[in-house]
């Protein structure tokens, strides 16, 4: 038996439930891990709350699809992994399969990658969402290099920080965009060429005199909403808005129309297009580790929770406070 955080129906942080659980021994393509440190993500508040792109099938349900810790057992027909090795967990599957809110997990082999020497468990379960997030879409998909502007909303977030060191690790120039002033410092020390504060500052003006009226060749947009009608006029002719998240909870338009059929690329992006393609995940891998090794990427940790306090964490990921990532750690 393991302790595993379950919950048996949708709602607030107060349904999550540490239960003992049969973990069982790992299938074909599978592995056992031993579970050190779990990397919160918002898409689990949306699951567990009902309000995810996919609904939870059924109850008792898991959390968790982003983790670092230890082979202990490796199912048939997996090469690649051995006992004792050190590794972290990508969100490749979905949670009504897997959840690594527990002591031990089983988890796809495929959705687990080797964890670089010298990275701690906290580290390990911090880095993998927020850096393959960023680099799938500005750098897989959009192509983005030297020279370019990308616009980043939610900048705060650990996607958004992340995103940050990206556009700078290959020259480009993120704008980062908050609510209020009171992450503005964080966000200029955290490697953002310019801050607009939303509340205060009109986006679209601000970002045509940070651009010389060129426009940005990105923006990664975590909120969508009406405001994508803003973000949508900053664009560069020929740009890509990329709609990664949805945190506004509100309809989101298209643009195209209503600002007389620009020259305009908008899609959306999620972990999975990266992280479910194996020649694509190797190449993220690859970028990440090589800027891990060279210091040009260093995840931002906001704050570490116990596990016996994932309602604790669940409640302060929800409030929006954090600058960077929640992790939760694991005793054994």
């Amino acid at each position: 038996m393991t302790r595993t955080v379950r919950f048996h129906e949708v709602g607030g942080p107060e349904v999550l439930r540490l239960e003992d659980v049969a973990v069982g021994e790992p299938g074909p393509g599978q592995l056992l891990l031993r579970v050190d440190a779990i990397g919160l993500n918002r898409a689990e508040v949306l699951f567990r709350s009902g309000q995810y792109i996919e609904a939870v099938k059924e109850f008792p349900a898991r959390l968790g699809t982003e983790a670092a810790g230890v082979v202990e057992a490796v199912g048939p027909d997996v090469t690649g992994f051995e006992v004792g090795q050190q590794v972290s967990v990508v969100p490749a599957f979905s949670m009504n399969d897997h959840g690594v809110y527990a002591e031990r997990a089983i988890v796809p082999a495929a959705a687990v990658v080797h964890r670089p020497e010298g990275l701690d468990a906290v580290t390990g379960a911090a880095v993998w969402m927020p850096y393959v997030t960023a680099y799938g879409a500005l750098v897989e998909v959009g192509g983005m290099r030297a020279g370019d502007t990308v616009v980043l909303t939610a900048a705060s977030s650990s996607v958004g920080l992340a995103a940050i060191q990206v556009a700078r690790s290959v020259g480009a120039v993120p704008l980062a965009t908050t609510r209020t002033p009171a992450k503005r410092e964080a966000l200029l020390k955290a490697g953002a060429a310019a801050v607009i504060v939303t509340g205060e500052e009109d986006v679209v003006a601000r970002v045509s005199e940070l651009t010389a009226g060129r426009g940005a060749q990105f923006v990664f947009d975590a909120v969508a909403g009406p405001g994508v009608l803003d973000l949508a006029r900053v664009v560069a002719p020929g740009g890509t808005l990329f709609l990664y998240g949805a945190l506004s909870g509100q309809p989101t338009p298209y643009p195209g129309f209503e600002l007389g059929m620009p020259a305009l690329n908008m899609r959306t992006y999620t972990l999975h297009e990266t992280t479910r393609d194996p020649e694509r995940l190797r190449r993220a891998e690859a970028f990440v580790a090589a800027g891990l090794g060279t210091g040009v990427l260093a995840p931002v940790v906001d704050r570490v929770f116990p596990f016996e306090e994932i309602v604790e964490a669940h409640r302060y990921l929800e409030s929006g406070a954090q600058v960077g990532k929640i992790v939760v750690t694991v005793g054994h």
